[in-house]
């Protein structure tokens, strides 16, 4: 006994199963990874107080950026974000290792930081202020509905007493 493999219900079941294998490779989570931070390795043979600036990015590696305010301060960034389907990426782990130098330039601290331990910062604002706090245009027209004196619009004079 042999099955007809040309019939409609098998065509139907076959464009199924790869339309369902489509969906299942194209709804896989796509994993992105940025920035670099030093291996745990390297960062213990780092000696607090010995090393300077250039000894320590010849030992680790060139920094993702310098410090803001100076050169006291070195960070190495790793991000890794995931993009599922048609969603925005989201950032799923984040670390930071920041180096800081004393006045003599030597290693002064080595901090390691999570996205757990992160927060917001605004480093530059470039956002102009309107001065309506939360109004919109529509509750402009209908806070100023009553006020609305005829006389007023028309042109004519408000007090109607004028002459008597």
């Amino acid at each position: 006994m042999s099955r007809n493999i040309s019939t409609p219900g098998a065509y139907v079941r076959r464009v199924a199963m790869i339309a369902a294998l489509g969906v299942a490779v194209a709804c896989t989570p796509i994993t992105r990874n940025h920035g670099f931070i030093p291996l745990p390795e390297d960062l213990s043979a780092l000696t607090i107080g010995v090393d300077t600036r250039d000894s320590v990015i010849a030992a680790v590696g060139p920094a993702t950026s310098g410090g803001v305010l100076g050169e006291n301060t070195l960070y190495y960034v790793a991000s890794k974000f995931e993009h599922f389907g048609p969603f925005e990426p989201t950032e799923v782990d984040r670390q930071v290792v920041a180096m800081s130098f004393n006045a003599g330039g030597t290693l002064s601290n080595v901090e390691r930081f999570t996205l757990q331990d992160g927060r917001v910062v605004t480093l530059s604002r470039r956002v102009t202020d309107d001065g309506i706090a939360d109004v919109t245009v529509i509750s402009q027209l209908l806070g100023s509905f009553g006020q609305i004196n005829a006389g007023q619009f028309l042109g004519e004079s408000g007090s109607s007493t004028d002459g008597i």
